[in-house]
């Protein structure tokens, strides 16, 4: 390699690896590209108007790679194979080319798979060379899974996250790194075996989208390319259906556990026959999604453990061992530390759960990182409940926002709260915040003028506080976090005064 080419295949190859979400890509970007660089946005989002837009500098790569790539490969003859380090540059970087060359195949609405044909005969174009092959031409169909499966982590993450916030970008990442870890490359050599033995669990407010992060990472799953019969393992469970969702603090604790483990006839009142459980049903390549996972009953938790630890289970009522093959997702807007604590959550569990952890930023969070977040949020909604006559709805919902709501509104409701306002706006044209009644009681300035007149006692003290930073975060663990007690205290406090602000 000239010094430009290697300069620009090891910033290609860095990006071939790197998490999309994260500015390490742009960097990557700026270094392949340097003075053709396009500055914009240290984050990569989904722009709300122009979703399918392709970012000024990914074109300008994809323009200036094939050549390069193709001028290296020339290169490589006999067994003078040069520099291994630069062998590497150009394998990565060649493998970064056809992911792109074949990237419109992939995210056509129905595909069809026999373009493997044409896909194989180009790897090998790359990567044989006179009577040799790299290690990597002799997996063509385990790299077509991948290039699948990253095209399809990609897409429900980057359309389903939608936000040009930091913490918007870190829970996009989050999501990236819960399917191929931090590292793709030994994901690709070993690791995506593994993934179902880790189990997710995502912790966060209500409201802030950890059940669009659990499709996401349910959607992503590895599926095994068949080369003969042009067909992937498991695709009938493929997108939607892949994850099973159980709301857990929707069912007693001998329907949840009828429902994840199954039963036999006659084990309880009502079971008139066998029942196969959730976790029996799902297929190796879906998931089992539990939400409200802090609802879960000790007893049952010792079962859930234990099909954590030998994926092995019994029906109620049966003693016949079954198997989950399947992969688990689990969420909660506790904060189960606290729970232990209390003794209702074992820590054994969540010593088996917290492996990979994400935590969802609430909707206030990201205002406060990047004030456009609420507009891309707005219009999001809004194309989303109105449709066609989106564009001038916007501006009106728009209106009112700013002129009814204090810049800093707490949306304690999240993004559930959001498009509930939208709604109301766009059927009344008011919506009515659920703490509006005792906003003015709440506020920081009458608890300073409380203080200063000196007629508070210290459980009002602590309570009125409470419940203002509780308006601030939107959150009874971040409220907990920052007055050093217990969830259910904080709770308690911010409950009890809200309750009597609003009499």
């Amino acid at each position: 390699m000239t010094g430009p080419e290697r300069h620009f295949l090891t910033a290609v190859a860095g990006l071939a690896y790197s998490n999309p979400f994260l500015p390490e890509r742009t960097e990557y970007e700026r270094a392949a590209l340097g003075s053709d660089f396009v500055p914009g946005s240290v984050v990569w989002s989904a722009s709300v108007t122009e979703p399918d837009a392709i970012p000024p500098n990914l074109a300008r790569l994809r323009t200036r790679l094939a050549p390069i790539v193709e001028k290296v490969r020339s290169r490589i003859a006999g067994n003078a194979w040069g520099d291994p380090d630069e062998l590497a540059i150009y394998e990565d970087s060649a493998r970064y080319l056809v992911y792109e060359r074949y990237y419109p195949d992939f995210t056509k609405p129905k595909p069809d798979w026999h373009f493997y044909d044409r896909f194989a005969a180009d790897w090998d174009h790359f990567f044989f060379r006179d009577s040799r092959r790299f290690e990597s031409a002799l997996h063509a169909p385990h790299i077509f899974a991948c290039f699948r499966q990253i095209q399809y982590a990609f897409r429900h993450t980057f359309f389903s996250i939608i936000g040009n916030s930091m913490p918007a970008a870190r829970l996009r990442a989050a999501v990236w790194q819960s399917v191929f870890t931090h590292d793709l490359r030994r994901y690709g050599r070993a690791l995506y075996k593994k993934m179902p033995d880790f189990p997710t669990l995502i912790t966060g407010p209500s409201g802030t989208g950890k059940e669009l992060v659990a499709r996401a990472i349910a959607s992503s799953r590895y599926l095994a390319f068949d080369p003969v019969r042009y067909t992937f393992a498991g695709a009938d469970h493929a997108g939607d259906t892949a994850m099973i969702p159980i709301n857990l603090a929707a069912l007693s604790p001998t329907l949840i556990e009828s429902e994840l483990f199954g039963h036999k006839r006659g084990s309880f009142t009502g079971a008139v026959g066998d029942r196969k459980g959730w976790l029996e049903s799902c297929p190796a390549t879906g998931s089992i999604f539990l939400d409200e996972l802090g609802e879960l009953d000790i007893a049952i938790q010792v079962k859930l453990l234990r099909v954590l630890e030998t994926r092995r289970f019994s029906a109620v009522g049966d003693t016949a061992v079954r198997v989950f093959p399947g992969k688990l997702i689990a969420a909660t807007n506790r904060d189960l530390p606290s729970e232990i604590r209390a003794g209702r959550f074992r820590d054994d569990l969540y010593y088996r759960l917290c492996a990979d952890q994400i935590k969802t930023p609430s909707l206030r969070e990201q205002i406060d990182d990047s004030p456009h977040v609420l507009h891309e949020l707005l219009e999001f909604t809004v194309r989303r409940v109105v449709g066609d006559d989106a564009e001038r709805t916007l501006a009106e919902v728009e209106q009112w926002v700013k002129a009814k709501l204090p810049p800093n509104y707490p949306w304690h409701g999240n993004y559930r709260e959001l498009e509930q306002c939208v709604r109301n706006i766009v059927i009344r044209r008011s919506y009515q915040p659920m703490t509006d009644p005792a906003k003015d009681r709440t506020s920081a300035a009458t608890l300073l003028q409380r203080i200063e007149n000196g007629s508070l006692a210290a459980d009002e003290l602590v309570s009125h506080y409470a419940a203002l930073v509780y308006l601030k975060t939107g959150s009874y663990e971040e409220t907990a976090r920052r007055l050093g007690l217990d969830r259910r205290t904080a709770k308690s406090k911010v409950e009890k005064f809200l309750s009597s602000a609003t009499r």
